[in-house]
């Protein structure tokens, strides 16, 4: 049987470069090399393409993939040069320039089936802000935010911030994910110095009241018809669940499945299904939820390429559900051909 050419594309141009290598690393060594030949491609932290290894069977644990501080510029390509007929790309990039639609958008002029999101649910899902309208519109149960744009009277927008909420409050660029940028503000000078840090990711900043809450995520997966999993739970040994604690300290640990009663799961379940139809999702996507002491039941954000290591949630409840990571690799395969062909099909 002739193998299928799955093409890695990762690193990137966001400050969450980083993740994405080691989410890449991670899907190398777990993809069936009986069924697949693997090419792998960096994008380097100026936007470069680099043409990096090839594998025909699986690494070695000694295996790494090229970094900024390992790349080879004689190996650069133009970014067209990706193209192959018939191959899928996997493009393992988180944040900016990669989750946001912009790379989606790429591939789709290139004609390139690719696993996940298309150029609109990975936008909407990307902007923080946007995905609180959406949900919002789908009545969908979320915290209270207050939106700030660039330009802005910064006193005005934290008089509001404090009028309309209450300390503690956490402060998010609209445009990231795993926790860059993102900060927990007590009082007034700590939201200035929040809003500050923020606003050098993104010129959009959302700010949402702080919940005394556990962490519930679950997982999906499909296209026209969705999957959801069970949900797990971080359970945290730091008060914040920051980028460090994520993929540098390790500070968490996963309850997988969570403890919740039924009527819970059954909750957050349909919120995450809806919640992904209402993005116009396909592929698959991570949906994290609060969970207050009192009951309460918030969606926090859609995950539209989460974290793909060997301790992320995502790969892991779909272990659970009795998906291995390698069957969830070639389940992600099939649901990007399926997508392409149907957007190959609307061009009439």
């Amino acid at each position: 049987m002739k193998k299928e050419t799955l093409l890695l594309l990762y690193g990137g141009r966001s400050a969450e470069r980083e993740v994405s290598v080691l989410s890449a690393e991670s899907i190398m060594r777990a993809i069936d090399y009986n069924q697949f030949f693997v090419k792998t491609f960096f994008i380097t932290k100026d936007g470069d393409f680099i043409k990096t290894q090839e594998f025909d069977e699986k690494p070695s644990d000694k295996e790494k993939l090229m970094t900024n501080d390992s790349v080879l510029l004689n190996q650069k390509i133009k970014p067209s040069d990706i193209y192959e007929e018939n191959a899928v790309v996997f493009p393992v990039l988180h944040g900016p320039m990669g989750e946001d639609g912009s790379i989606q958008g790429f591939l789709e002029v290139l004609k390139m089936p690719y696993v996940g999101t298309n150029v609109l649910s990975s936008s909407v899902a990307m902007d923080k802000i946007t995905t609180k309208y959406v949900l919002k519109a789908a009545n969908i149960p979320q915290v209270d935010f207050v939106p700030v744009m660039e330009g802005e009277v910064i006193d005005d927008k934290i008089h509001q911030i404090e009028t309309e909420l209450n300390y503690p409050v956490f402060v998010k660029p609209a445009n990231m994910g795993s926790s860059v940028g993102i900060s927990k503000a007590e009082n007034h000078e700590e939201l200035r110095q929040a809003l500050f840090l923020a606003f050098k990711y993104d010129s959009r900043v959302l700010v949402e009241q702080g919940v005394v809450a556990r962490e519930i995520e679950i997982g999906l997966l499909g296209n026209r018809a969705v999957k959801s999993t069970l949900p797990g739970e971080v359970v945290k040994d730091v008060a914040f669940y920051d980028y460090d604690a994520k993929y540098i300290d390790n500070k968490i640990t996963m309850a997988i499945p969570a403890k919740l009663d039924d009527a819970s799961i059954t909750k957050m379940r349909s919120y995450a299904e809806t919640a992904f139809r209402a993005i116009g999702g396909c592929g698959l996507s991570r949906c994290d939820f609060f969970l207050t002491n009192d009951g309460h039941i918030y969606l926090n954000e859609l995950n539209t390429m989460p974290g793909f290591t060997q301790w992320s949630m995502y790969p892991l409840l779909w272990q659970n559900m009795g998906l291995s990571y390698s069957d969830l690799i070639k389940e992600l395969v099939l649901l990007a051909k399926e997508m392409f062909e149907k957007r190959e099909d609307h061009l009439i």
